[in-house]
């Protein structure tokens, strides 16, 4: 039952900053030796940020988290919210980068092979290239902008084009990651990695089917000892399990099966799952699994289902707290600059395929007329 989970509201954080506890302590190694304790961050606790910026204290590991950072079809460079951000980035001190997806603008059968080259030209120049030589490890996801796994009637690719010249980037690029592999898979496409205590696992939910394949490849993953044995378990891929955002609540704009992709993460006690795609930054919960929406760092960002509130680019500070197993989510509206104040945020979200619920916020805690809340279908 979802009071298990404790969800902790850290006002020494600021409004902006949420907390959460995973719904499943992490589990321990049946070793009958002791564990090796990771020796706590030297700045752990201190408030780290950007001059001017709100500046949340760090945990054990910090993540910056970011997402759909492209532009118009084909385009080489990006907004001034991302080039900020980038900018940024390193005065936040995280342990790692994590990107959910649409790195680049593809998906159009107009692109030709130099042009998506050129795309991934300047995403090395302007945003890998500055993030590697600060001395951060980078972790992706493929969005469907990225190179989309939809297929055509005989199993062939539709975006071909994008397929290969994102495999033959990303291949080059995979021992500059800095990131400690534990299975490189089909790497960019799915793979997992162990960072400082942190079991990931990444899945091609560039479109809205899975492969049955990598789907027994993460249940074989997660089950492992490496897996089991790490303090958090977190889940990237660029579609979300539910819909949350206007525009993004039809069917192929959110993963098929998300109940059986859901099951198997719960199983395996992952921490969060991690997606993109929808634009929207939401920080929720669902069925006993956490949710990260990621917010669109580029163009093109979306309000939430039922709302008629701006919409907003935003970046995420990740900060990770090992002793007590909370995650504590520190967001930017990178339009102004300022915290996003969680409370704003809506407190539930019903979409085609369930209910996702806000960091702090209960079934239990929801009015009767939220809870008779029933999903109606967005016209944009």
């Amino acid at each position: 039952m979802f009071n298990r989970r404790r969800f902790l509201w850290l006002s020494s954080l600021a409004v902006g900053a949420c907390s959460t506890r995973p719904v499943v302590k992490s589990a321990t190694g049946s070793s009958s030796t002791s564990p090796v304790v990771p020796q706590r961050h030297p700045s752990f606790g201190r408030a780290i940020g950007p001059t001017a910026l709100f500046a949340p204290k760090r945990g054990d590991v910090r993540a910056v988290v970011i997402s759909d950072l492209n532009g118009r079809y084909g385009s080489t460079d990006y907004r001034r919210e991302v080039m900020t951000g980038i900018s940024i980035l390193p005065q936040w001190e995280p342990d790692i980068v994590l990107c959910v997806g649409d790195m680049v603008a593809g998906q159009s059968i107009s692109l030709n092979v130099s042009e998506v080259r050129a795309m991934w030209d300047g995403f090395n120049n302007l945003i890998l290239k500055p993030i590697r030589d600060a001395d951060i490890p980078y972790a992706l996801t493929i969005g469907n902008h990225d190179a989309s796994n939809q297929t055509r009637g005989d199993g062939s690719y539709i975006y071909t084009i994008d397929r290969d010249v994102t495999s033959r980037y990303w291949q080059a690029h995979q021992n500059d990651l800095a990131l400690q592999y534990i299975d490189t898979g089909d790497f960019p496409y799915y793979y997992s990695f162990k960072q400082n205590n942190i079991f990931y696992i990444v899945w091609d939910a560039s479109s809205a089917n899975v492969p049955p394949s990598q789907v027994a490849w993460a249940d074989q993953q997660l089950s492992s000892a490496v897996a089991q044995e790490a303090k958090f378990r977190i889940a990237l891929g660029h579609l979300p399990l539910y819909a949350i955002s206007q525009g993004r609540d039809r069917y192929g704009e959110f993963l098929n099966n998300a109940d059986r992709l859901q099951a198997l993460l719960k199983r395996h006690h992952v921490h969060i799952y991690m997606s993109g795609h929808h634009h929207a930054y939401y920080p929720g919960h669902a069925n006993d699994l956490n949710l990260l929406h990621c917010g669109a760092l580029g163009s093109g960002p979306r309000t939430w289902l039922n709302r008629t509130d701006t919409a907003m680019q935003t970046l995420t500070v990740l900060d990770f707290f090992f002793d007590t197993d909370d995650t504590v989510y520190t967001t930017y509206n990178m339009n102004t600059l300022e915290l996003v104040d969680n409370q704003t945020l809506p407190r539930q979200i019903v979409g085609p395929t369930g209910r996702v619920l806000r960091n702090g916020v209960t079934l239990a805690t929801l009015t009767p007329e939220e809870q008779s809340q029933t999903y109606i279908r967005n016209e944009n």
